[in-house]
């Protein structure tokens, strides 16, 4: 049955020419969506990795909001520039859940060698980016009677435009390291999204830009009682993770802190998430989940996270929901420069900042 949305026409349009409404989702699960935050994450490992991720937030609310995360990257040192090559599809809804947003974008990176245990990322995307809106769904007020419901002509006059396609750009950089005794690791890195803030207005006499992001992020990995480093599928080291990330996107800002655990291929997580500005909000975040390993350097990791609404307007929204699944082939190469060993040496890179941590 379809679900109507009653609305008046002019509150319509005061949604549809303001930017209120242009944040982008915000992903409690992000360092299991790192190219969704900063194109310099592409290639970053060696290996093939794909990543899908959904969210559904506020779910008591008549119109909750749905995200859709997937991306897929190589690394492969034989590569020009030696990083990697990585598509990423996003799509959600947005206003009050009639907008619908589409993002495919394709981005690479570069990599730079400072030291045996450091080394840089530069990353740029090239993105599509659509917009629309489905006006079947919708009763307007001024088409209602009192007495027999939706038998009027609505007087609202559909935007000159219902689809939009935008090209739309983001860039960033990243440091990651690690000590020699293969103890700790960590990443550090700066990434702007919407670079050009494209016009996301459906009036071709009004104009609202996409507002620009600002990532900012970094994470560190302890390992207790590993025997050989970073290695992914060593299930019996105890892997320590905090994180932290903070954006700013418009008059919208927001920050992330928190832990991960994983021992015997399973995942716990607790975190903090805030937001402050026009709407000011805290929310503490639970994760679990679990790493099944096929074979050597191939893995299947799943994870669910529930945010709890602890502040702001947001309480007895239902919080939300989040599941990620990603997949590692540390093995597959284009051109044979991938798999988690190298040599050492002036120029090479070291082997354990090649394999995935966590």
């Amino acid at each position: 049955m379809k679900r109507l949305k009653f609305i008046s026409p002019f509150l319509l349009m005061v949604v549809i020419a303001s930017g209120l409404f242009g944040q982008d989702a915000n992903y409690t699960q992000f360092l299991n969506s790192p190219l969704y935050y900063n194109p310099a994450y592409t290639g970053l490992y060696t290996g093939l990795h794909a990543r899908f991720s959904f969210r559904d937030q506020w779910p008591t609310l008549p119109y909750d909001f749905k995200a859709y995360h997937f991306s897929t990257d190589i690394g492969d040192r034989n590569l020009p520039g030696a990083g990697g090559l990585g598509l990423s599809i996003n799509t959600d809804n947005d206003g009050l859940g009639f907008i619908r947003n589409l993002n495919v974008g394709l981005s690479m990176a570069v990599r730079i060698h400072f030291s045996a245990m450091a080394v840089g990322q530069l990353g740029i995307r090239a993105s599509w980016m659509q917009k629309s809106i489905r006006w079947d769904d919708f009763v307007f007020s001024d088409a209602l009677s009192e007495k027999y419901g939706n038998i009027y002509q609505t007087g609202f006059v559909q935007p000159d435009r219902n689809v939009l396609n935008l090209p739309d750009f983001g860039t960033g950089g990243i440091v990651q390291f690690s000590n020699e005794p293969g103890s700790l690791s960590g990443t550090v890195g700066l990434a702007v999204d919407h670079l050009f803030e494209p016009d996301q207005s459906f009036l071709q006499t009004a104009k609202s830009p996409l507002p620009r992001k600002w990532v900012a992020h970094a994470d560190m990995i302890f390992a207790v009682g590993s025997t050989s480093g970073f290695n992914v599928m060593e299930e019996d080291a105890l892997k320590i993770n905090p994180g932290v990330i903070y954006q700013n996107q418009g008059n919208l800002n927001s920050f992330q802190a928190g832990m991960n655990l994983t021992k015997f291929g399973v995942y716990v997580g607790l975190w903090y998430k805030g937001a402050f500005g026009t709407y000011s909000n805290g929310a503490m975040a639970l994760m679990a989940g679990y790493r099944y390993v096929f074979a050597e350097s191939m893995s299947l990791k799943f994870t669910y996270s529930y945010d709890m609404q602890l502040t702001g307007a947001l309480q007895g929204t239902g919080g939300a929901h989040e599941v990620s699944l990603v997949l590692d082939f540390g093995n597959i190469s284009l051109f044979g420069g991938g798999g988690h060993s190298a040599p050492r040496g002036k120029g090479a890179y070291d082997s354990r900042l090649e394999c995935s941590p966590f």
